[in-house]
């Protein structure tokens, strides 16, 4: 286990790691957690019921947060042609074909928090499964990030889409805001991501979907969430 630093330990003892907050507690918990000297993400750990070895019970797809994530999010876009220019005009901030699969390939450059793609340029990219792929990159049409309308998606990504991936032990792991938005915008922002991943719940998952939630500031420890005040059952 990590050592865990002086102001983290402090800031333990202002909550009850046994007790679970509602959100209204939590949020208002929250702008006290977050001290450091820079503006904190506040992120969600959602323990689910899912096997993760099973594909049929995978989680992917993408949410879109109400007041988005507050973050500058770096899009890059795989396009030829028209998509190319779109993607540009949309506000992309990375945008080419082979070139841009080379620059990653040999440079190693993944710089970048989102990957899009045209469907034609998908048998270029394939190749950089291996790169892309661990770090969650990879285009893929269950997450909207394989598309024709790349402007949309470049736009959607940049105004607070989220993309949703459980990991290997079956949490999700996803920001919902940074710690100085305002509580009520935090609080939407948390509602509306536990309803949306709630209907991506896999039909094959018996019994309950979501067992614990937890919300954290990128530097603080985590409030265990009373379930009922998210209208989780």
């Amino acid at each position: 286990m990590p050592k865990r630093s002086k102001r983290y330990l402090q800031l333990r003892q202002l909550i009850d790691r046994n007790r679970f907050y509602t959100l209204d507690e939590a949020v208002g918990l929250l702008k006290q957690l977050a001290t450091a000297k820079f503006d904190e993400t506040v992120e969600l750990a959602i323990k689910t019921n899912i096997d993760p070895r099973k594909s049929e019970e995978q989680i992917r797809g993408t949410i879109s947060l109400p007041h988005g994530t507050g973050k500058d999010v770096r899009v890059l876009v795989f396009a030829k042609g028209n998509e190319a220019e779109e993607a540009k005009e949309a506000g992309a901030d990375y945008v080419g074909a082979e070139e841009l699969i080379e620059k990653i390939q040999n440079e190693g450059f993944v710089d970048f928090d989102v990957a899009i793609a045209t469907p034609e340029m998908m048998r270029f990219v394939g190749k950089l499964g291996k790169i892309l792929g661990p770090r969650g990159l990879m285009p893929s049409p269950k997450s909207g990030t394989v598309t024709q309308d790349v402007a949309k998606a470049v736009k959607e990504f940049k105004a607070g889409r989220v993309e949703i991936r459980n990991d290997r032990t079956g949490n999700l792991h996803l920001p919902v805001g940074k710690a100085s938005f305002e509580e009520d915008k935090l609080k939407e922002n948390i509602k509306e991501a536990v309803r949306q991943i709630n209907s991506m719940r896999p039909q094959a998952v018996k019994g309950k979907f979501i067992e614990k939630i937890a919300v954290a500031p990128t530097m603080g420890p985590g409030l265990k969430l009373d379930l009922s005040s998210l209208e989780v059952s």
